[in-house]
């Protein structure tokens, strides 16, 4: 703690975490002040004190009015060796209510020490793996991984441009939409139409890893890829179709007594909920007319303008804003992005190297702890038919080995992904908001994971699939329809990489909602220490049961 005596947390500004708390002051100093009289501890706030009015310091007891010269000689003396304590020759040593670092009502927050230890750790196993394999092969590496990762590289690179290509397709098909007067505009068919466009861009996307036969560590790149600019392409057409039909909306008002005048639509956002605004809405019923449709226009107007207040629709529908948009690290389309001052190319090469640096670690893992052992139960299971006791043992023993490597290659890919790929983006776009994941280590249910393991990912899915469906369902139906979908985007991207459709990805992700009911019941809520240990126990479980069961089954 920052301070010898526990207080009460403040609120506000002064309940800013600091990731290292001041020390405390000098106890020499302190305890001094103490015996003078001027520092009073216990009581809470310090407060001067007079010494002559007999009042004790809280530490030593307080002398008589009638007390003998000799006692007030001893006691003068006291308070003098107490204040030279620091000058003995042997020092003594300060104690004082404190709590541990790890103590949970510590203020001390800065751990990086252990993410120093967790890259070291990391470099012992690959060297201990290249002496093994010297000594077992004469190489310091198997290249089987590597060979997969080399395949075509160019093929996939063009395929890739090519599909990134022709998500701007929906630039021009929004400006007809735009610009249409009858069944094209976006409130009319154009948002059918997009649809459709979308629909047929994702199938034949999906499907052409599968026509060039690339392999699986192709396919699942690509894969993964094309989910994030489908969303990407969702955003960006969906708002901006929306915004069309707000400007058609303002343009209508010019001529107010053929136009509609019902309040604009506000969706709910992370912090506002549906019924907040139909709540401040219902405030207004009574105010004339005039003072509604100069609200309304009003509103409108607003709409069409970025949160900066530099862009405002349609000067947003350009070529290069839409080549920006797809560079930003992020999924939702603004109007205008919060951008910093200019580029660190310092920090944009080391973010550089360390993509490349975790892509060398994650394949050494698959290469010597993750692929060994599939390939020796996936020879087991079809060399001999196992009995059914068999085959569950075979498939516990693959699972517990595949343990401690899934839970390495999950931590190494949520570094290469939302602390270096997309920190190297946001460098390269100056995109100010760095806020790619929270502190998702410490979920105590699976709600509260999704919410801080991917941010980019949760707002797309809460504006774009829980905000659209929220106006016209509840939000039990709006939270299972996004987990819904969630699932079937995360089955279809372990049934292209296996080229398998099994369901255990949906089926297990579909059961953390009921997971999360009784985690939120009376008698385990509020246990986060339990429930953490659940989150990390059903992660490392999960991961490793989902690859044996893919592959093996």
């Amino acid at each position: 703690m920052a301070s010898s005596t526990f207080h009460e947390r403040p609120h506000a500004a002064d309940s800013i975490v600091r990731p290292r708390p001041m020390k405390p002051g000098n106890p020499m100093v302190l305890r001094a002040q103490e015996e003078d009289g001027g520092l009073k501890v216990n009581g809470g706030l310090s407060k001067l004190e007079n010494p002559s009015s007999g009042m004790s310091s809280g530490c030593s007891t307080p002398l008589p009015p009638d007390a003998p010269p000799s006692a007030v000689s001893i006691s003068s003396a006291r308070r003098q060796i107490r204040a030279q304590q620091k000058h003995r020759l042997f020092p003594t040593i300060d104690y004082a209510a404190r709590v541990s670092h790890f103590d949970p009502r510590s203020d001390y927050r800065d751990f990086r020490g252990f993410f120093v230890l967790f890259w070291i750790g990391l470099a012992i196993m690959v060297i201990t793996t290249m002496l093994r394999n010297i000594k077992d092969t004469g190489f310091p590496f198997r290249v089987g991984v590597w060979a997969l990762l080399t395949e075509r590289v160019w093929q996939l690179a063009l395929s890739d441009g090519a599909m990134v290509l022709s998500t701007m397709l929906s630039l021009p098909l929004h400006r007809i939409f735009r610009n249409s007067k009858g069944w094209l505009r976006w409130e009319n068919g154009g948002m059918a139409v997009q649809s459709i466009y979308q629909a047929i861009w994702l199938t034949f996307w999906v499907k052409w890893p599968f026509m060039v036969n690339w392999t699986w560590t192709a396919q699942v790149f690509f894969t993964l890829h094309t989910i994030t600019f489908l969303m990407k392409m969702h955003s960006y057409a969906f708002y901006n179709g929306h915004l069309s039909t707000t400007e058609h909306r303002l343009s209508a008002l010019d001529k107010p007594e053929s136009a509609s005048t019902a309040a604009a639509v506000r969706y709910p956002s992370s912090s506002i909920h549906l019924n907040e605004i139909s709540k401040s809405k219902e405030k207004k019923m009574h105010q004339d007319e005039d003072e509604a449709l100069a609200e309304l226009r009003e509103d409108l107007a607003l709409e069409l303008t970025s949160p900066l207040g530099q862009v405002t629709y349609p000067q947003n529908l350009t070529a290069s804003n839409y080549a920006d948009y797809i560079l930003c690290p992020t999924l939702c389309y603004e109007l205008e992005y919060p951008r910093t001052e200019r580029t660190q190319y310092l920090e944009l090469f080391w973010k550089t190297l360390a993509v490349f640096g975790c892509i060398f670690l994650l394949t050494i893992t698959s290469e010597e702890f993750i692929v060994p052992v599939l390939q020796d139960a996936s020879l087991r299971l079809n060399n001999n038919i196992p009995s059914t006791s068999e085959t569950l043992l075979i498939l516990s023993e693959t699972i517990s080995l595949l343990l401690f490597p899934f839970m390495i290659t999950f931590l190494l890919i949520f570094l290469v992904i939302f602390e270096y790929v997309l920190g190297a983006f946001a460098e390269i776009t100056c995109f100010a908001d760095r806020h790619f994941y929270s502190d998702w280590w410490n979920s105590c249910d699976w709600l509260e994971f999704s919410r801080e393991w991917n941010i980019p990912v949760h707002h797309f899915l809460r504006r774009h699939v829980y905000g659209a469906s929220r106006p016209y369902m509840s939000r039990n139906m709006s939270t299972l329809i996004t987990f819904l979908l969630s699932a079937l985007g995360h089955e279809l991207v372990m049934g292209v990489i296996t080229k398998k459709l099994r369901g255990y990805g949906f089926l297990a992700q579909m059961l953390q909602l009921p997971i999360v009911a009784l985690q939120r019941t009376r008698w385990v809520k509020g246990k986060r220490l339990f429930n953490n240990i659940c989150f990390w126990i059903s992660m490392i479980l999960g991961l490793s049961m989902m690859c044996a069961l893919y592959v093996l089954v």
